[in-house]
């Protein structure tokens, strides 16, 4: 299953995710992605594991060309002319001559110029044949719309927390007006697991569990699959082969309406990651390396 992006780019709809998986450990997740059958894979400057995800690649016999690579940029290297270094260095850590879909990993809103400047530059790679698409990750409407209002490409993706209990409709809405995939991190709620109260995480709701039993399905699939008929992207993540399998496993059932309103209903308004307003140099700076 694929959607096609605002620059005619068929992005698939499902991918996979190495967000904190440790370097020794994403060789062996993504080729076990792989063999499953993803073929979206997506990684960031800043997880550090991007030539992990690279070699993976390499070995997995599978072409280049039928393996979609997405990566990010983190906000130290924002500014136009770093922003293309940090290209330079992704690309060199993957080992490809091309990247799939190019994000910004964060606004930097205190900073606003040096995130035109980044996207500016994710602009020029495109143009070059570089990347194949560029987009954005964490952009909330207000934000969005003064980059769009700064720059001449339109991002072809915007990648957010979403999830059953933090869904972000008025983003998605934002994102839909303008023709912007909305990509999900943290689909099923993984992170809702972190809570205080952990028995607000999404895998042990009863709403979620009741739908799963009628499709013998599990809950984490059930939410999968309401992403993917929903139309938004979403990028599941594990390290244990039995889940990454069954986080594929999402393409033989279909929701209802009713199950979909139900699903939707669940939103909390909390959000759990951090907010993007709070991203700033001082309090996220990291330096990534070159090799």
């Amino acid at each position: 299953m694929n959607f096609t992006l605002n620059n005619g780019v068929d992005i698939p709809a499902l991918g996979f995710g190495v967000f904190q998986t440790p370097p020794e450990q994403t060789v062996d997740s993504v080729q076990e992605a792989l063999q499953v059958g993803y073929r979206l894979i997506d990684t960031a400057a800043a997880y550090g594991n991007e030539r992990e995800v690279g070699e993976a690649i390499r070995h997995s016999g599978i072409e280049r060309s039928e393996i979609f690579i997405e990566t990010k940029l983190w906000i130290s290297d924002y500014g136009y002319d770093q922003a293309l270094h940090s290209f330079e260095k992704s690309a060199g850590k993957l080992g490809v001559d091309y990247i799939d879909l190019l994000l910004l990993h964060q606004p930097l809103t205190v900073d606003f110029e040096r995130t035109i400047g980044a996207y500016k530059a994710l602009e020029e790679l495109l143009a070059d044949g570089k990347v194949r698409a560029i987009g954005v990750s964490n952009f909330m409407p207000d934000v969005l719309h003064r980059l769009i209002d700064a720059t001449d490409v339109l991002p072809s993706v915007n990648q957010v927390e979403g999830h059953p209990y933090f869904s972000q409709p008025e983003v998605q809405q934002a994102n839909a007006e303008h023709g912007i995939l909305t990509q999900t991190w943290s689909p099923m709620g993984g992170i809702t697991s972190y809570r205080d109260d952990s028995s607000r995480s999404t895998f042990n709701d009863p709403v979620l569990g009741e739908i799963a039993a009628v499709h013998g399905k599990s809950p984490a699939q059930v939410m999968l699959r309401w992403h993917l008929q929903e139309g938004r992207s979403a990028i599941p993540k594990s390290v244990k082969p039995d889940r990454i399998a069954q986080n594929f496993d999402v393409f033989d059932f279909e929701l209802g309406a009713e199950e979909l309103a139900a699903i939707d209903a669940l939103d909390t308004g909390v959000r759990s990651g951090p907010d993007p307003d709070s991203i700033t140099l001082e309090n996220f700076h990291r330096d990534i390396p070159e090799a």
